[in-house]
């Protein structure tokens, strides 16, 4: 297989972690990341590679997919929650499908302002949660719900797996009557996946 000149390159369709260029050939734009001094696809895209102004982009296949950004609002599910943070895969940047997948990471410090013993007072593996990405580190997306709209929008019972009901301060399971804490959005339950 021969390697595809520059020019041959532009407007090809790359997939998330395809091999665009350098940062000694390119500067890296929208849809692009940098790893160990190569730039990288960040999304299912069209490549554009700007050789007047030495800059390579991607931009989305499809119309009205996004990706997130600082200050973005996402959807995504917690796929490991930890003593002192919770990983949380994206699926949704505002009301708009994603473009790739897209990983990000809550500490405990930027979840509220109160003081919080574990992340198990948070959120649980599995819940359904809104956030807001305050940076993007090392390709990881670094999350804060410290706000009265973010936080878990739907709860499952760590024991037997069912959408919980809020109860004043702490979470019930309507089936096997666990209780459990979360740190729920205003919204709890109302949010459409």
């Amino acid at each position: 297989m021969n390697l595809k000149s520059p020019e041959q390159k532009n407007g090809y369709i790359v997939l998330p972690g395809e091999r665009l260029g350098v940062i000694e050939e390119f500067i890296p734009d929208s849809g692009t990341y940098v790893k160990d001094s190569v730039i990288y696809s960040k999304i299912v895209g069209h490549a554009l590679m700007d050789l007047i102004n030495k800059r390579v982009s991607v931009y989305p296949i499809m119309n009205g997919v996004a990706t997130p950004k600082i200050g973005s609002i996402i959807l995504g599910q917690v796929g490991n929650a930890q003593t002192d943070n919770a990983l949380v895969r994206i699926f949704k940047v505002g009301n708009k499908k994603i473009s790739g997948i897209f990983g990000g990471i809550i500490h405990i410090s930027d979840v509220s302002d109160r003081y919080i013993n574990s992340m198990n007072e948070v959120c649980k593996s599995g819940d359904i949660m809104r956030a807001k990405v305050i940076s993007e580190k090392n390709q990881i997306y670094h999350l804060t719900t410290q706000d009265r709209n973010l936080g878990v929008l739907y709860g499952f019972c760590s024991h037997c797996s069912t959408i919980m009901n809020p109860d004043r301060y702490e979470m019930r399971c309507p089936k096997c009557g666990s209780i459990e804490k979360r740190k729920t959005s205003i919204d709890y339950g109302h949010e459409l996946l």
